[in-house]
């Protein structure tokens, strides 16, 4: 199963709100989400990747709120929808803001060659959770826990005021464990491509 097709089966299996079907029309046909990269130098930084990236925090996420510690100590309980909302959907600010391009690479020999690479062009800088936020809402309304664990994501490596980050994740845990899930698949499942 590709990537793609996975993504569409678990958004269909678990995301029932109104306006779903309106997003993923807009994410199949109307937007590069399925081609475009997780990033312009690391993660996922080829064609496919931010599909392929917003999968994994989906299932890394899945798994962190499946720990007893978490469950039974933390008292963090989510319904597979929002799971499944905050995970998929909260890079949805990269569409359309990776353009195509070439790079020179030094290789082992010393020559200089010019391999493919992606550029970084944000059509609407509205912030990276901020924007993420802004567009789920475009078609379907999100709790407000759904709203701040997706603006926050970043925790604390984004550019936000760090006092901000950590009154979020304490007031929504769910920000906070978006944020792990989010770190998990950066940094363990697919580092630097």
């Amino acid at each position: 199963m590709s990537c793609k097709e996975e993504f569409i089966e678990i958004f269909q299996e678990k995301i029932q709100r109104k306006g779903a079907d309106a997003l993923l029309d807009y994410l199949c046909n109307k937007s590069d989400f399925f081609t475009a990269p997780a990033s312009a130098r690391y993660h996922g930084a080829y064609e496919g990747g931010l599909c392929e990236h917003s999968l994994n925090v989906y299932h890394c996420l899945s798994d962190y709120l499946c720990r007893e510690r978490v469950a039974e100590l933390y008292g963090l309980e989510y319904s597979e929808e929002s799971i499944a909302i905050v995970a998929l959907l909260h890079d949805l600010c990269k569409i359309g803001c990776y353009k195509q391009t070439m790079r020179n690479v030094k290789g082992e020999d010393g020559r200089w060659t010019q391999v493919p690479s992606y550029q970084f062009e944000d059509p609407m800088p509205y912030g990276h959770g901020e924007k993420s936020v802004y567009v789920v809402n475009g078609f379907l309304r999100l709790t407000r826990e759904e709203a701040f664990a997706i603006r926050y994501h970043m925790g604390f490596s984004g550019s936000e005021e760090k006092n901000a980050v950590g009154k979020a994740f304490q007031m929504y845990p769910l920000a906070f464990a978006l944020s792990v899930a989010d770190m998990e698949a950066t940094y363990f499942l697919e580092g630097e491509a």
